[in-house]
C-alpha cells in the first residue's frame, strides 16, 4: 500500500466537515422541495393528488428529522475526534468504526434523498399542464 501524507485523524475531520456541508445542501433542498409542494398544493385541490402531496410532505418531514440526526452524530463525532487532535493520537478502532458507519449513513441519505427529489420532480412533471 502507498503512505501519502495525509494522517487517519486528518481524514476524518476532512470528511465529517465534507458532510456536514452535504447535510447542509440537504437541508436546504428540502426546504425548497416542501416549498415547490405547497404552491403547487395551492393551485390543486383534487383529492388524489392531496394524498400523494401529504405523502410527499410526510418524507420531506422524515428526511429533516434524518438529516437532525445525522448532524448531532457528525458532532459528537467531531468531539471524539477533537480529543485525538489534542491528545495528538491517532483514532483507536472504535473510532474508526464510527467513522465507518457514518460514511455508510452518508451513502444512503444522499441516494435516498436524491431518489425523493426525482420521484417528487417526475410526479410534478406527469401531472403539468
Amino acid at each position: 500500500m502507498i503512505t501519502i501524507g495525509v494522517n487517519k485523524l486528518e481524514q476524518f475531520f476532512h470528511e465529517n466537515f465534507s458532510w456536514e456541508r452535504l447535510l447542509d445542501f440537504f437541508k436546504q433542498e428540502n426546504s425548497y422541495l416542501k416549498t415547490r409542494l405547497s404552491k403547487v398544493v395551492d393551485t390543486n385541490m383534487d383529492k388524489d393528488f392531496l394524498a400523494l402531496a401529504e405523502h410527499f410532505q410526510n418524507k420531506f418531514i422524515l428526511k429533516d428529522d434524518l438529516i437532525d440526526e445525522l448532524e448531532h452524530d457528525l458532532a459528537e463525532q467531531r468531539k471524539r475526534l477533537d480529543h485525538y487532535k489534542t491528545a495528538n493520537t491517532l483514532p483507536e478502532e472504535k473510532i474508526s468504526k464510527a467513522q465507518q458507519r457514518l460514511r455508510n449513513e452518508m451513502e444512503y441519505i444522499e441516494k435516498d434523498f436524491t431518489s425523493l427529489k426525482n420521484e417528487f420532480n417526475k410526479y410534478l412533471l406527469n401531472i403539468a399542464k
